[in-house]
């Protein structure tokens, strides 16, 4: 058998069940998820490799009507990912009905001429059998699908069926990715994910766009346990309150179920100290924005 290899990617509104997916099909925790919508601000890229395959998943912000500088920019980053990609998924949850988001995405997903393209409805399991058959045939007429599947990356239905076909839609190609690599993302990217997917529990409906996390230091000591110093920035002197929490409570119990998660991906102890910082309103400062990467 030749071998095939290719860019893929997941693209659909906010909380559409796209980081979800992208986790369960590889296995390990490569994406933050929450049930805030645009917990995603970056692209990352995760890789699948089988023995005549090897998948590589462009996870992306959910697209949306922008409000704000960093609103703009997510949306540009999806762009360009769609129009890099080989399959792009459009994913759609059975659970909610089809709306003018849903159809300006398709359209963006149709600026791709030469890529496959894969209907997606997430979510499977939250509907009973008669309303997800009426979701895949809407979801269907949207456009002519290479395929249409539904899946439910929590319980893991379909998902393995819906590898093997974006795996028939790759172009033949080498491997782009030595067998073990399984992300591009480095560690400190990944702690810092980590922390702020613990501070949009944390924080609930406070905040949650408003945080973001940078790392700037990790030691390890010779006892083997590894210091992290972390910033959570807010835009505003009142958020900061907000994250800290009465008598510090709510910035210990972030820093606790944040260590849970990095001392599983590092497999170590880890000391984590975080510090909350005010970058005043950065999501639409260019400036700001820069420095933080975007």
């Amino acid at each position: 058998m030749t071998f095939k290899a290719g860019l893929i990617t997941f693209v659909g509104r906010p909380n559409a069940g796209k980081s979800t997916l992208t986790n369960a099909i590889l296995g390990e925790k490569i994406a933050i998820t929450s049930s805030k919508p645009q917990t995603t601000r970056r692209t990352i890229r995760g890789i699948l490799t089988r023995e005549h395959d090897q998948i590589v998943i462009v996870d992306t912000p959910g697209m949306h009507r922008p409000r704000t500088l960093l609103g703009q920019r997510l949306n540009s980053m999806v762009r360009e990912t769609i129009a890099d990609v080989d399959v792009v998924c459009l994913c759609i949850p059975a659970d909610e009905e089809i709306g003018p988001g849903d159809r300006f995405i398709d359209n963006e997903v149709g600026t791709n001429e030469r890529a496959k393209k894969i209907a997606v409805v997430t979510k499977s399991d939250r509907v009973k059998p008669a309303r997800l058959a009426q979701q895949l045939t809407e979801v269907a007429a949207l456009r002519e699908w290479d395929a249409v599947i539904p899946v439910s990356a929590t319980k893991g239905e379909q998902v393995a069926e819906l590898v093997d076909v974006i795996a028939d839609l790759l172009p033949e190609s080498p491997k782009l990715y030595p067998d073990e690599q399984v992300t591009e993302e480095v560690t400190s990217d990944r702690i810092a994910e980590l922390i702020r997917e613990a501070s949009l529990e944390e924080a609930r409906d406070e905040l949650p766009h408003s945080i973001i996390v940078t790392v700037d230091d990790m030691i390890e000591r010779d006892d083997g346990l590894i210091e992290i110093f972390a910033n959570l920035w807010v835009e505003r002197d009142s958020q900061k309150g907000i994250v800290i929490g009465s008598g510090g409570a709510r910035i210990r119990q972030i820093g606790q179920d944040a260590r849970a998660e990095i001392e599983e991906l590092v497999n170590a102890r880890v000391h984590l100290d975080l510090r909350v910082k005010i970058a005043k309103e950065w999501q639409g400062d260019a400036k700001q924005l820069r420095r933080f990467g975007y």
